[in-house]
């Protein structure tokens, strides 16, 4: 057997359905004032920040949304739940679901959701890791949130527990 052949036999099957058809995943961390974004890599195993979009808002972000998703080629997109300890939805979950409805009417892709309970304690911690504090760490904090809440929903696609 080439090299070739085991390469591709043993990773592929790893490979989510989206990146085969050359498509991207972009997660969003809502909120009332900032959007956060992060997108996977060509291989759909890795997120990445891509910065924050205005939220305050609806018309002016549906139509960055839209925008962004033709212009990287995104396929799918996966909406942060934000679910209570409990696993409850609240009104914020509630808002979220109507919210990725309305994206995925305006865009055109499907629109997943995703339990982002913790994610932003999550973030804060990788960036206190990464020795970006204060006022940075505000910055930055949305698309760090949302590069958690793609990474859950790319590890879990792919079968990869607890990275």
């Amino acid at each position: 057997m080439t090299l070739a052949k085991v390469g591709r036999a043993r990773y592929w099957p790893d490979v989510p359905e989206a990146r085969r058809s050359g498509r991207r995943t972009c997660a969003l961390d809502l909120g009332r004032v900032r959007v956060g974004l992060a997108v996977d890599d060509e291989l759909g195993l890795l997120a990445h920040p891509r910065g924050v979009l205005d939220g305050r808002r609806r018309s002016a972000l549906l139509a960055s949304l839209r925008s962004f998703a033709e212009a990287e080629n995104i396929g799918r997109f996966v909406v942060g739940l934000p679910l209570d300890m409990t696993g409850g939805s609240g009104d914020a979950a509630r808002n979220a679901a109507a919210l990725a409805q309305e994206i995925a009417d305006f865009t055109g892709r499907p629109v997943d959701l995703w339990d982002e309970r913790l994610s932003t304690v999550q973030a804060a911690r990788s960036l206190r890791a990464s020795e970006v504090r204060g006022t940075k760490a505000r910055e930055h904090i949305d698309e760090a949130s949302a590069c958690v809440i793609l990474q859950a929903w790319l590890d879990a696609r792919c079968g990869r527990r607890g990275r």
